[in-house]
């Protein structure tokens, strides 16, 4: 049996008494796929966002209101994401390092949300938001061996 026969297969009409034993068997075979395939996502995704999808009958509708939800998340990880990079504080010198790669991760996180910044402009915000020449000579080493 194709479970997947109803995401590449668009739904056929609806059974009436005009339909040939052709379109019967069809339109049986889409509708379990159709069924079985919204049962396996629904157990697949979190119950976040399960209970904002339940009502649809059509797993291509799922798949869509599956699709919106993520796009909100992302918007709303990137704002999370700037925040904490524009807030990074350095809380000793021996957290250099860390903190520089901090930032660094989270700017990688960003460019994979479409929120791209320059490298120019990542090392310029890390040094000027770093009051210690330590900080300088730290970003230079990890920026030699990236």
């Amino acid at each position: 049996m194709d479970i997947d026969y109803a995401i590449r297969k668009d739904e056929p009409p609806a059974i009436t008494e005009n339909s040939t034993p052709r379109d019967v068997v069809l339109y049986e075979r889409w509708e379990r796929s159709n069924r079985l395939s919204m049962m396996f996502i629904k157990t697949k995704i979190s119950t976040s966002i399960r209970g904002s999808v339940d009502q649809h009958k059509n797993v291509w509708a799922l798949l869509k209101a599956i699709d919106e939800q993520f796009v909100t998340s992302d918007k709303a990880l990137a704002s999370t994401l700037i925040m904490r990079f524009s807030t990074s504080k350095l809380t000793n010198v021996r957290g250099v390092c860390k903190n520089i790669m901090q930032m660094r991760d989270i700017a990688a996180q960003l460019k994979t949300l479409e929120v791209e910044m320059s490298e120019t402009f990542l090392v310029h915000y890390i040094l000027n938001s770093k009051h210690s020449s330590t900080a300088v000579r730290t970003l230079q080493n990890i920026l030699q061996h990236t």
